[in-house]
């Protein structure tokens, strides 16, 4: 619910400025002021290619064209400091705040230090300008404040890291929470005699990396709801990995989570196809045996994904302790006897 009211926040907040920014945009492009138009309208791109927007925006090229946006926004307003209007340079007051939540922290400081330096250079030689060096101070005392803001949202976020009940980027729910709820699933299908089964979904591409790259990134809060949409509304699933889901299916006999994995493979690969991305899905499948735990059954799902992956991937595999291959399928699709 929390974060429900979040978007909703931000939704609207980001649809206020866009109005605003392209109101300036407007006016000063009428009455001449061409440098500050252009610069509403950079700032009013970057707001509507924000994921605050609209949702979806997430997902290439949005990012992308959200950097463009900005990195004219710096270009413009660096040279307003040289050709004016003067007023214009206020605006780099926002710009490191902006430039946090855009960037990664390491070209963000880079993107401070280098309009520090212009700045201070600028105004020494803009001698026609009564109050530069007041508004150097108060460009100086700016970024130190948005210094202390960045430290205290990083500080929050680590301190409530233990909290979070979901992944943020997928909404999938955090792996620190899977043991524990693979346990009650387990202990509860013992104590009921119903049957249960787990799903690991993996893309196959990049299956090691430790750090995906911006495009992988990009897809996965989709990943995140199309799984969501796939599911029961008892079902959990967890993100097990960076490229890794578990799915949950209480009542479920391993031959069903066969078909649900298989339905789940072929709808992903489809979204992956149609966002332009060269990328395959495999899936494992673990059915709950007696003397199963928690570790057992999550390590017997791992073991079938780590199977159908080696197989070439685009393929399910269940998870069999007497059979160590599968049988392969049309479409490179595979599954334990």
């Amino acid at each position: 619910m929390a974060q429900t009211a979040e978007k909703f926040l931000l939704n609207r907040l980001s649809h206020a400025s866009l109005a605003f920014f392209v109101v300036v945009a407007v006016l000063c492009a009428i009455f001449g002021e061409l440098l500050t138009a252009a610069s509403a309208a950079a700032a009013a791109g970057i707001i509507i290619s924000g994921r605050s927007f609209q949702s979806g925006r997430e997902v290439s090229p949005w990012p992308t064209i959200q950097k463009l946006f900005f990195a004219a926004l710096i270009l413009l307003l660096m040279t307003s400091f040289w050709t004016g209007p003067w007023a214009l340079s206020h605006w780099l007051y926002g710009l490191v705040l902006v430039a946090f939540a855009l960037v990664s922290r390491g070209i963000a400081t880079l993107i401070t230090v280098v309009i520090v330096v212009l700045a201070m250079a600028a105004a020494h030689w803009a001698e026609g300008i009564a109050d530069r060096h007041q508004m150097i101070s108060a460009f100086l005392l700016t970024i130190m404040l948005s210094a202390v803001l960045i430290f205290l949202r990083d500080y929050k976020t680590r301190q409530l890291a233990p909290l979070r009940r979901t992944d943020e980027l997928t909404q999938a729910a955090s792996r620190e929470y899977l043991s524990a709820d693979l346990h009650k699933e387990i202990q509860r299908s013992e104590r009921e005699g119903t049957d249960m089964s787990i799903i690991m979904v993996g893309l196959d591409a990049h299956a090691s990396d430790n750090d995906p790259d911006e495009d992988i990134r990009s897809i996965l809060p989709r990943i995140g709801r199309f799984l969501h949409s796939q599911i029961r509304d008892f079902d959990t699933y967890y993100r097990a990995a960076d490229l890794q889901f578990l799915v949950i299916l209480p009542g479920i006999a391993t031959q069903e989570a066969i078909t649900q994995a298989e339905t789940i493979r072929k709808g992903l690969g489809s979204l992956l196809e149609a966002h332009g991305m060269n990328l395959t899905v495999s899936t494992g499948i673990a059915g709950l045996n007696i003397g199963d735990d928690a570790n057992s059954l999550h390590q017997s799902a791992a073991n079938a994904l780590r199977r159908a992956q080696q197989q070439g991937g685009n393929r399910t595999q269940a998870y069999s302790s007497r059979t160590p291959t599968t049988r392969a399928q049309p479409n490179a699709e595979g599954s334990a006897p």
